[in-house]
C-alpha cells in the first residue's frame, strides 16, 4: 500500500473499472485493460505507476491469506467490526485481521466492485467473481457494506476426500457412483438436500469424477460454484437480473444435454426441472431441506408447487447435514431414500440413515426401485447390479489405499473403468471380483 493509503487517482481508476473485470481471467488481459483505463485518465502514467495500480487491484488484504488457504470455505467481513472465517471441520472463528476504518472499507469495496458481474437495480447488492475463482456477495448496510466470500478450491474435494473426512463410506460412495453414471444407460434423477453450509454442493461436485466422458452436461447456477474441469463436453451458465434460472432450464433442453445440473432449485424452475426428467433427461440438483420427506413437501408446496404425481420421477433423495461431535462441526450424509411410487402420498424407501446420538450410520440397504430401473434398462439381473455396486466400493477403497484421491485422477480411473473394466480392476489387483462387462 502506498504511503498515501488511499490515493485519489487509484480511487478514480477503481471507480471507472467497476463491473469491468469480473469475466477477465487472464493476467495479461487484465493488465492491458487496467492500463487502458489508467492511460485514459492520465496519458503520462509510466509503467512503474501502472504496475503498482495493477498489483493493488489484484490484492485483497486483509483477507488475502485466507483466500489462499484450502480449508477456509467462507470469509465474512462484517463491515468495520470484525472478520470471521469458516474452516472445514472447525466451523466459524474470528480472525485477528480486520478492516478498522470506513475509509479502508470503502477502498476494499471499490476493489471488489471492479470484479462485480451483476448488481440489482438499486445498486446495493453485488455479485463478484474474484480472480482466483472465489465468489463474493456484497451488500450495503446502515453500518457499512457487509461482505461474504465463498472461497474457491482449485482442488475441489473428491469423493475419496469425503470418505476420509467420514462424511460417507466407500459403499455409499459406490451407490452415488451408480446413481451418477447409471451403467452408461440411465443415470438417476437425484436431489441433494441439506441446510446452508451443510456440504450439498461439495458432494454434488465430488460426483463429477463419476460422469462419463462422452456425456453432454449443462450446468446452471445462480453463482458459479461447481468445479466442472473434469468434463470436456460441459456448458456452464449463470443467471443474471435479466435471465432467470427458469429461463436457463427451458433453454437447456435445446442444448442436447445428457445431464442437467441445477446448482439449487427453489422456485418456479422446479416445474421445468420435472419436465426435463419427464422427457428422459437426467437431472441432479440441490435444495434446502432437513430430511428427504421435507424435500418432497417443499416440492409440493409454494413456491415450487410441483404436481405430486410427477415427484416419483426423482429416483434418489440424499440429505447432507452438519453434526456436532466432540465440539466439532462435521458433515455427514444423514439420509438416503429412493422414491417408490404413489399412493395417497409419494412413497419413500429409506436406504440409509444416520444416528445423531451414536454418530453411526445404519447398514446401507440395497437399492430396490432404481436397481430395478437399471435392471430393465440393461437386461442385467438385480443381483448382477448389486455385485457391480460392491465392485465399485472395493475399487474406491483400493484407490484410497494407493493414495489416488484427487478429483481428476479419480475421474481418469473412472474413464478407464468405463473403457476397459477388466484391465482397470487388474491394475488394482481386484480381478478376482470379476467384471460387469
Amino acid at each position: 500500500m502506498p504511503e498515501d493509503k488511499f490515493p485519489s487517482f487509484e480511487m478514480k481508476v477503481f471507480e471507472k473499472l467497476e463491473g469491468r473485470l469480473g469475466n477477465i481471467h487472464n493476467d495479461q488481459e487484465l493488465y492491458k485493460y487496467i492500463e487502458s483505463v489508467v492511460k485514459s485518465l492520465d496519458p503520462s502514467a509510466d509503467k512503474p505507476r501502472i504496475d503498482k495500480i495493477v498489483a493493488e487491484a489484484k490484492s485483497f488484504e486483509p483477507v488475502e491469506k485466507y483466500l489462499n488457504t484450502d480449508n477456509v470455505e467462507d470469509i465474512m467481513v462484517n463491515n468495520t467490526k470484525n472478520i470471521f472465517v469458516y474452516e472445514s471441520g472447525s466451523g466459524d472463528q474470528m480472525v485477528p485481521e480486520r478492516i478498522s476504518t470506513a475509509e479502508e472499507l470503502d477502498w476494499f469495496v471499490k476493489k471488489l466492485k471492479m470484479y462485480a458481474t451483476s448488481a440489482v437495480a438499486n445498486r446495493h447488492i453485488f455479485d463478484v467473481h474474484l480472480p482466483n475463482g472465489s465468489r463474493c456477495n456484497l451488500i450495503d448496510s446502515p453500518l457499512g457494506p457487509d461482505i461474504t466470500i465463498r472461497n474457491f478450491k482449485p482442488n475441489a474435494f473428491s469423493i475419496i476426500d469425503l470418505i476420509n473426512y467420514g462424511e460417507l463410506s466407500a459403499q455409499l460412495a459406490a451407490r452415488f457412483w451408480l446413481y451418477s453414471e447409471g451403467l452408461g444407460v440411465r443415470p438417476a434423477n437425484m436431489l441433494i438436500g441439506g441446510m446452508p453450509g451443510s456440504g450439498k454442493s461439495t458432494l454434488l461436485n465430488a460426483m463429477f469424477s463419476f460422469f462419463r466422458p462422452e456425456a453432454r452436461i449443462v450446468v446452471l447456477e445462480e453463482t458459479y460454484e461447481l468445479n466442472t474441469s473434469t468434463q470436456e463436453n460441459c456448458v456452464r451458465l449463470e443467471t443474471s437480473p435479466e435471465v432467470t434460472l427458469e429461463d436457463l432450464l427451458k433453454n437447456s433442453l435445446r442444448m442436447r444435454p445428457d445431464l442437467i445440473i441445477v446448482g439449487e432449485v427453489r422456485g418456479r424452475e422446479a416445474t421445468d426441472m420435472m419436465t426435463a426428467m419427464s422427457i428422459g433427461k437426467a437431472v441432479m440438483s440441490t435444495m434446502h431441506a432437513h430430511t428427504t420427506r421435507d424435500m418432497v413437501t417443499r416440492l409440493e408446496h409454494d413456491p415450487m408447487r410441483i404436481s405430486r404425481e410427477t415427484i416419483p420421477l426423482i429416483d434418489a433423495f440424499t440429505v447432507v447435514s452438519q453434526v456436532n461431535k466432540d465440539h466439532k462441526k462435521l458433515r455427514r450424509v444423514t439420509q438416503v431414500s429412493e422414491s417408490s411410487g404413489m399412493e395417497t402420498q409419494v412413497l419413500m424407501s429409506d436406504l440409509y440413515t444416520y444416528d445423531y446420538k451414536t454418530h453411526q450410520g445404519s447398514d446401507i440397504l440395497p437399492s430396490v426401485t432404481y436397481r430395478d430401473v437399471l435392471s430393465k434398462a440393461t437386461g442385467r439381473t438385480p443381483t448382477e447390479i448389486i455385485q457391480e455396486e460392491n465392485r465399485r466400493a472395493k475399487a474406491l477403497e483400493k484407490l484410497n489405499e494407493m493414495g489416488i484421491r484427487e478429483l481428476h485422477t479419480i475421474n481418469e480411473f473412472c474413464r478407464d473403468y468405463y473403457d476397459n473394466q477388466k484391465k482397470s480392476m487388474q491394475k488394482l489387483g481386484l480381478e478376482s471380483l470379476g467384471t460387469f462387462d
